[in-house]
């Protein structure tokens, strides 16, 4: 097996442009999408709920893949990739490594940003050989303060969004300030750039069993965090309401090596509010 897939694989200097491309894992299709055409350890996006290959921003997306190929993907049952979304965040890190696997690699790195970032503790659970590097960003650790709310909290500000005529995620990633306001506003028209050849939204039943795995991760009893050896940076906005700032500063804490990025003034998507500095420093935290 290869360590770098370098077999067929369409590359592509800009996100809103690359093309969607599908590999059959077990029987299942599963899409996915290359940035960049850089040798070396590649990057694996890892999304959040509801999240689909048009929720990462593009910003984010161009500027990793300056350095390294980056890849996103639909995990099982998402937007365009076929299957069923399993009920355990255990089975989303298997299926994810068997993804990974499909496309050849020995070796990566891991962006898992909130429902990701679970899955990417489990992916290291699991096949700890196969992770170089990890970012988790705006998640926490399994029975972490307020992960079991998720469900209500969404379910919540999706109500509040209809009733306003907004996105849900003005409410669930970016605070209520001004500063907050204008970049969920730059954020979500980021996210229409791509005009063509767009992704299947998540459908209704994906994503309530993608709430029920998050509430059973919240419900868990706290893991050992001990078997997370590789590199790691924590990053999340100060005022994340949806998986409370407290559980990444509980993860850096409990990981040891690790680091920890706290943005002002942001939620959930802090990294996406802060993007040209979160490039900066994760691209610095995956050369050093």
């Amino acid at each position: 097996m290869a360590l770098y897939y370098n077999h067929n694989t369409i590359m592509n200097n800009t996100y809103i442009t690359a093309p969607t491309q599908k590999v059959s894992v077990n029987g299942t299709t599963f899409t996915y999408r290359v940035t960049g055409n850089t040798e070396g350890i590649p990057l694996i996006l890892l999304n959040h709920l509801t999240g689909t290959l048009d929720n990462w921003d593009p910003r984010v997306v161009d500027g990793l893949a300056k350095e390294h190929t980056v890849i996103a993907f639909n995990n099982r049952g998402v937007g365009s990739s076929g299957g069923k979304v399993p009920l355990t965040v255990e089975e989303m890190a298997a299926d994810t490594i068997s993804f990974i696997k499909a496309l050849g690699y020995e070796k990566v790195n891991l962006l898992g940003f909130s429902l990701g970032g679970m899955i990417a503790q489990y992916v290291i659970q699991q096949s700890p050989q196969l992770v170089n590097k990890l970012i988790l960003a705006g998640t926490g650790p399994a029975g972490g303060v307020g992960i079991e709310n998720v469900t209500k909290l969404t379910l919540l500000d999706m109500l509040r969004a209809a009733v306003t005529l907004n996105d849900p995620k003005v409410f669930l990633f970016f605070t209520r300030t001004s500063n907050g306001k204008k970049s969920a506003k730059a954020f979500l028209g980021r996210l229409k750039e791509r005009t063509q050849n767009r992704d299947a939204a998540i459908a209704i039943p994906a994503f309530r069993r993608q709430l029920k795995a998050i509430h059973r991760y919240g419900l868990q009893k706290p893991v050992d965090l001990s078997y997370i050896t590789q590199p790691t940076l924590v990053a999340n906005g100060d005022d994340d309401r949806m998986v409370p700032t407290s559980n990444s500063e509980d993860l850096a804490k409990r990981i040891k090596n690790s680091r920890l990025e706290i943005y002002p003034d942001a939620g959930h998507a802090g990294i996406f509010q802060y993007y040209g500095q979160f490039i900066k420093t994760a691209l610095g935290f995956l050369k050093g």
